[in-house]
């Protein structure tokens, strides 16, 4: 029986990981759930699955929680401290779910425990990579990706011929505006954006996709997960959705992951390793494939895949950056208060000057996050307010 504590439980990642532990109830015990707003599903995922704490981050809901959960003997916090804190507590398995670098400083008190850690968002590796992995190696614990591509890769990757690895491909489903010209891009709505046609997401992460910011991420990412060079990681869109990522190695042999757009298939991966235990989720039926089609990104249409390779070149500030602008342009996005396109603009706008500020510390790395997010802020002002940017 491993214990497991899931930080995001709310969220996609954090509820397919409890449909996952709901077909192996034999196999996991929750410790901890934590989730920032909704309140009355984390009482009833604590409740139904027994949980030892549930923490909810924003504390105007600390008393709907105390209630929820009371003669259920689970002990509950509130404030984004208390889900640090939470963090901390020893499990055998963590899930990372924290959406965006809100779930950074969790990840490094969770690693400090030890165990495996499945990190299933791409934003602190981006933005602290470095530190994320030496923290890992000082702990013992183990770091295993969730999400579908570099899970993909290291379901494929021979440890042992790591340097016959003549390409990491990461693929791409393209988003829902694959197909779209620029000028239809240009109106596209939230709405729009949000029906993903191939996976079930997340807000943020749904319109990551749209834009190919994911895929940006998703380099940088494999980049440190991997400790592979900007110049061995390629992407090809994918349509289908059916390769989640393959590995071409020096005797032209390429060996790839295939499976359902079904994130139970990842995320039951990481749960059962190193051993292999039955999906909850769909699965692949061969029978039915008609095609499966790869082509080279779109710049053009999808410049957020360049930025990656341009902001490795430039070094971990613009990485951070990179990742702070998006977020803070996906946020007024979705909020109607830009075009489509303006993420890309904006984003391109923070990365314009980047600040030269020592970077060797997680206080470092959020006091950049931070600056880099009040840059975007300030470009995103200027857009709404008509000016030129």
């Amino acid at each position: 029986m491993k214990t497991v504590n899931i930080l995001g439980s709310t969220g996609s990642i954090g509820k397919t990981t409890l449909k996952v532990i709901a077909k192996h109830r034999d196999k996991f015990s929750i410790g901890v759930l934590t989730a920032q707003t909704s309140v009355k599903e984390l009482a009833q995922q604590a409740i139904d699955f027994g949980a030892k704490l549930a923490v909810i981050g924003d504390k105007t809901h600390y008393r709907a929680l105390q209630e929820a959960l009371s003669g259920h003997n689970i002990e509950c916090a509130a404030g984004e401290q208390a889900i640090i804190d939470a963090a901390a507590h020893k499990a055998d398995i963590t899930m990372a779910g924290i959406v965006g670098m809100a779930g950074l400083q969790s990840l490094m008190k969770a690693i400090e425990q030890g165990g495996i850690i499945a990190l299933a968002n791409k934003e602190p590796l981006v933005a602290a990579g470095d530190l994320v992995l030496a923290a890992c190696q000082k702990s013992g614990a183990t770091l295993l990706p969730v999400d579908s591509e570099h899970n993909a890769i290291f379901q494929c990757l021979e440890p042992d011929n790591k340097s016959a690895v003549e390409r990491l491909v990461l693929t791409a489903s393209g988003g829902p505006f694959r197909d779209w010209s620029l000028d239809k891009m240009m109106a596209a709505t939230p709405e729009q954006a949000l029906k993903h046609p191939n996976w079930d997401m997340g807000a943020k992460i749904s319109i990551d996709s749209a834009t190919m910011m994911n895929k940006a991420l998703e380099i940088i990412e494999a980049h440190k997960l991997f400790d592979m060079p900007a110049s061995k990681i390629e992407v090809l869109v994918h349509p289908q959705s059916i390769v989640h990522s393959m590995i071409e190695y020096c005797d032209g042999s390429v060996l790839c992951q295939m499976g359902a757009s079904d994130m139970c298939t990842p995320i039951t991966n990481v749960m059962g390793w190193p051993h292999r235990i039955e999906s909850a989720g769909e699965k692949l039926d061969l029978k039915t494939l008609s095609e499966l089609t790869f082509k080279p990104v779109d710049e053009s249409r999808f410049p957020s895949v360049r930025m990656a390779y341009d902001c490795l070149n430039s070094g971990l500030g613009a990485c951070i950056t990179l990742n702070a602008a998006n977020e803070v342009a996906v946020a007024a996005f979705l909020d109607h208060k830009i075009a489509f396109l303006d993420i890309y603009k904006i984003t391109a706008r923070a990365l314009d000057k980047l600040d030269t500020a020592p970077l060797n510390s997680l206080n470092d790395i959020v006091n950049y996050d931070i600056v880099s997010r009040l840059k975007a802020e300030s470009v995103l002002d200027a857009l709404t307010l008509g000016h030129v940017v």
